[in-house]
């Protein structure tokens, strides 16, 4: 009993010591295995942010789509190795590829590498999920194939569909972001990887902490300076010119000259980024920012408003264009119309290349060089996308000769972009700044607040306003009687712009084409109070040539659509040419005779029929205007508007001046315009 005391008080002391040792010397690092054992971390990819665009229309989305993966040893668990596990993996695979529209023998080889994880199909359709359910359903299945699963994946979807789809740009199937806001933005759209923390089960699957947020797992939201109606109106218009004159390509830009702000970014021909495996790679090029042209003509605004500046010229200066033909450096310049003697605004309406290079000639190189500069031509305007071009304004290391000086003051021999085109005319529309264009309006996170978001920033000021007013009154000379883009016009508004047709050079013989041509007008809309610049540029177009006659009504009818959209009212006031009134000024004689005669305004109806009677008031004139400017004006005066058709208004009963009650009914009569 003494020894077997012993033996079992030995025995004892050996158990207290090694719990000793275990509980209390070698605790913490139990402890730190317990943790590891019933915590799991997960590196989660985070949900990639949405694009919207500046009314919060979604762009680009991510949704969750299944993706078939297995895991082989689940799939052969209870299967003697050999024949038996062989069979059941050729099995799998021929019924897999059967349902999955894949080959059986890749299937098998992805099997047959018995590994707890592998992927099968990615991105599959509902049809195929529910067949994957069924295989790996006893139920349904006498021999059901086990160990299958369906993984949600995210899955980059567009619902506009081809709507700014090089602007947009597209996502890989391994999650990057290719081409567009997609690429340029990646970082923030991604978000960061996360390690989520958590308890798991007996079985091993995790379970959520509550503490996890799981608003926090998915990248940044991006709202784009982008309308989805103007760009919608934009594109159209576009394809419709590309189909219509047959041409190359074509890009347009329209900008809010006020901020800056890209309201519409348009190229054709464009893309699906739904399925941007089946596009043409130069499908998804933005042409506005990475296309570069030989401008021609459309230099001549910018030439004048920094000659203007310089003090080298004044409006009322007549220039002698040599009856449309004149030598320079062993050159002949030619005029399109025979001119003689020309103010700075006929140079425009008639867009003589004699009248602009003796203007550039008179200002000089370093300075016409300066003064493009300071419009932004030469340099990037910093727009978050990818390959955006910077132009050339001349050959590195030297100034230009007298002969690159006049052919570069009316666009040859230098390159821009459509969105420096834009950001330049913006400058004359706004009183001389030069602004960046924004096109990422707001960045926020998955909590919803604020990362970044942008405001107007002046880069610099050009010209003077005072030179920018001139300027603008001289390019509505070009939409109106007697200039080259009567076209442009729109009723009910002042357009200024200015047309463009640019030969290109042929590569094979390094000389202007005689037959290729890039149609260029841009301009901007209404001229007191500019709400639209819109620059549009075909290239080379089979039928027809002029910038004025293609490209012009393609500015005409994304303005006008535009301005509807944005419920800009039209207005019948006489052209305003008080910023270039002065005593004998040439300047103002052309353009009263560049504009056709404007009647003088009607008197308004009460001071010709005096007060209305008590309790009644008088029907508007509401004869041209469209629905939206017939509700508003109508309903203002205290009356019902009761519309039929579409278009604009032609009828209305009661006359307009008419006494009525208020509450009367106004009748009126839209017809389509002819």
């Amino acid at each position: 009993m003494g020894v077997l005391c012993g033996v079992m008080g030995l025995g004892l002391g050996g158990i207290v010591a090694t719990a000793w040792r275990v509980q209390v010397e070698d605790g913490p690092e139990w402890r730190d295995m317990a943790e590891k054992q019933r915590q799991r971390r997960l590196h989660v990819e985070p949900k990639r942010g949405t694009v919207h665009d500046r009314n919060g229309a979604p762009l680009a989305v991510s949704i969750e789509v299944p993706s078939v993966s297995a895991d082989v040893v689940e799939m052969l668990r209870g299967l003697d190795r050999g024949p038996a596990q062989e069979a059941a993996l050729h099995d799998a695979a021929a019924r897999l590829a059967q349902g999955l529209s894949l080959d059986a023998a890749e299937v098998y080889e992805k099997l047959a590498q018995r590994h707890r994880f592998v992927w099968i199909k990615r991105r599959v359709t509902g049809e195929e999920a529910e067949l994957v359910r069924d295989l790996g359903d006893a139920k349904k299945q006498a021999r059901p194939v086990h160990g299958l699963s369906l993984e949600a994946e995210g899955h980059r979807y567009y619902p506009g569909r081809q709507l700014a789809g090089p602007v947009l740009g597209f996502v890989a199937p391994d999650g990057q972001g290719k081409d567009g806001v997609e690429l340029s933005l990646d970082e923030e759209l991604r978000g960061k990887v996360e390690e989520v923390h958590g308890l798991r089960d007996r079985s091993g699957r995790l379970i959520f902490d509550g503490a996890n947020d799981t608003r926090a797992l998915q990248g940044d939201d991006v709202a784009l300076s982008i309308d989805e109606g103007i760009q919608h109106v934009a594109e159209n218009e576009l394809d419709a010119a590309m189909h219509t004159y047959e041409t190359k390509g074509g890009s347009l830009v329209v900008v809010d000259p006020a901020t800056g702000e890209l309201l519409a970014l348009a190229s054709a021909p464009g893309y699906n980024p739904n399925d941007y495996a089946e596009s043409d790679v130069d499908a998804r090029r933005q042409r506005a920012a990475t296309d570069r042209f030989e401008p021609g003509s459309i230099m001549k605004p910018f030439l004048i408003a920094g000659a203007l500046a310089a003090g080298t010229l004044k409006p009322t200066d007549t220039i002698d264009c040599e009856h449309g033909v004149y030598q320079i450096a062993g050159a002949t310049i030619h005029d399109t119309h025979v001119n003689d003697v020309l103010t700075p605004t006929q140079i425009l309406a008639r867009s003589s290349n004699i009248g602009a290079l003796k203007i550039g000639l008179q200002l000089g190189e370093p300075a016409l060089y300066a003064n493009y500069r300071r419009f932004g031509f030469g340099e990037p305007t910093s727009i978050p996308l990818p390959g955006e071009a910077t132009g050339v304004l001349r050959p590195r290391g030297r100034p230009w000769y007298d002969g690159e000086t006049a052919s570069a003051s009316f666009g040859q021999g230098i390159t821009v972009t459509t969105l420096q085109l834009a950001m330049a005319m913006s400058a004359i529309a706004n009183g001389g700044k030069l602004l960046e264009p924004i096109l990422v309006k707001r960045v926020t996170d998955g909590h919803g607040d604020t990362v970044r978001e942008a405001s107007a920033r002046v880069r610099r000021e050009v010209v003077p306003p005072s030179v920018a007013r001139t300027v603008a009154e001289m390019l509505t000379a070009v939409t109106e009687d007697g200039g080259t883009a009567v076209e442009a016009a729109i009723p009910g508004f002042r357009v200024a712009g200015k047309t463009s047709t640019a030969q290109k050079v042929d590569p094979a013989t390094g000389k202007y084409s005689s037959d290729k041509y890039t149609a260029v007008f841009v301009g901007f809309v209404p001229v007191e109070a500019p709400r639209l610049v819109v620059a549009v540029v075909l290239d080379e177009p089979t039928i027809g040539r002029y910038g004025g006659d293609l490209a012009g009504p393609v500015f005409r009818r994304v303005a006008e659509a535009s301005l509807r959209y944005l419920g800009v009212s039209r207005t019948a006031a006489p052209p305003k040419t008080s910023s270039l009134k002065r005593d004998v000024d040439i300047a103002d004689t052309t353009l009263a005779m560049t504009r056709p005669p404007q009647p003088p305004p009607p008197s308004p109806p009460s001071a010709v029929q005096g007060p209305p009677p008590p309790g009644s008031v008088r029907v508007p004139d509401a004869t041209g205007l469209g629905a939206r400017d017939v509700v508003l004006a109508v309903s203002k005066a205290g009356l019902v508007p009761r519309m039929e058709g579409w278009g604009r208004v032609v009828r209305q009963s009661p006359a307009p001046g008419s006494a009525a009650a208020r509450g009367t009914a106004v009748r009126v009569v839209l017809e389509p315009a002819s």
